[in-house]
């Protein structure tokens, strides 16, 4: 399924069971107004990690009414982030968000190879935007995470995303690995890399995606560039996956799109063995929201794949 908005997004969650978020250290306002919000929509059900009276203090403070809300005790940070990915390690929650810890604090628990989500995978972002005059939400990988990947980490990359794109109803998405034109010059690495990931894709080391590169921007989401400068790709015009070729070039392209076009976006953190919200501090409360819906659906979406494969006995 291709969702149009963050809207229909959060529409399509509300008719699903209900996952568990837990955040880790949330005694935090902007994150609990999140959770606030994500409530009223009926989208989760919600544990807190973090120092309770502090936590109960700012949620009067925001309007956040605690009934139904597991709280667990947890005076230090750093403490907060160990236990609250135990919750998820341990299957007491679904899927896990930041909230008042330090970032190196926060992955150190998530990485931790005894306890915590640890896979074996690169860790990538992916952004999901919602763009006024666009008909649909487009995604990017990775504007915020990997600062300069080399082609083995893109591969990995592309395959984080294409596995979440699964799980939300993208049965083959369309993957655009961009540059500045469509033509391989050996005097723009990034084109040498982007040819090579769509001949990966062709031999299908990249599975379950059209992958096309490389492909200028105009292309990838024009079906009438792609038409005037002659290119036919199952990608042109219709891309699904917008993959940059470093963390500069996605966060120029994720913030224009924020403060000139006036999109909004939801992210999260792929390669852990759940997704995670890890957004930014100036991030608005309809984008949290819109990143807590879009891990929910994942997460749900996923659990009743694998509960329909068991039934039918489906490899």
């Amino acid at each position: 399924m291709r969702f149009e908005n963050f809207r229909q997004l959060i529409r399509a969650v509300r008719d699903l069971p209900k996952a568990r978020l837990c955040v880790a250290a949330a005694a935090e306002e902007t994150v609990l107004q999140a959770v606030r919000d994500a409530r009223k929509e009926e989208l989760v059900d919600v544990t807190l990690v973090g120092h309770e009276e502090t936590i109960w203090r700012l949620a009067c403070t925001v309007g956040l009414n605690l009934k139904g809300i597991e709280i667990i005790h947890e005076k230090d940070p750093a403490a907060a982030a160990q236990r609250a990915v135990a919750e998820v390690a341990q299957g007491r929650a679904d899927f896990l968000m930041k909230g008042m810890v330090n970032t190196a604090d926060f992955l150190r628990a998530v990485l931790n190879p005894q306890a915590g989500l640890r896979t074996g995978r690169i860790l990538s972002h992916l952004a999901a935007y919602e763009i006024p005059g666009y008909y649909r939400l487009i995604f990017l990988t990775d504007g915020g995470f990997n600062i300069a990947p080399d082609l083995e980490q893109k591969k990995a990359i592309i395959e984080n995303a294409v596995s979440f794109l699964h799980t939300i109803g993208l049965r083959k998405p369309r993957v655009a690995v961009l540059s500045a034109n469509e033509q391989v010059n050996p005097r723009m690495p990034v084109t040498v890399e982007a040819y090579a990931l769509k001949q990966m894709a062709e031999r299908g080391e990249i599975k379950g995606a059209y992958v096309d590169g490389p492909v200028p921007l105009d292309v990838a989401v024009s079906y009438e560039a792609a038409a005037h400068k002659g290119i036919q790709s199952p990608v042109a015009g219709r891309a699904d996956l917008l993959v940059v070729p470093n963390i500069e070039a996605g966060n120029l392209l994720g913030k224009a799109i924020i403060y000139f076009a006036g999109g909004k976006m939801a992210g999260l953190v792929l390669g852990a063995a759940r997704p995670i919200i890890l957004t930014s501090r100036n991030e608005t409360a309809y984008g949290k929201v819109a990143s807590i819906a879009l891990a929910a659906y994942s997460v749900v979406s996923a659990r009743q794949a694998a509960a329909a494969e068991e039934r039918t006995g489906l490899p």
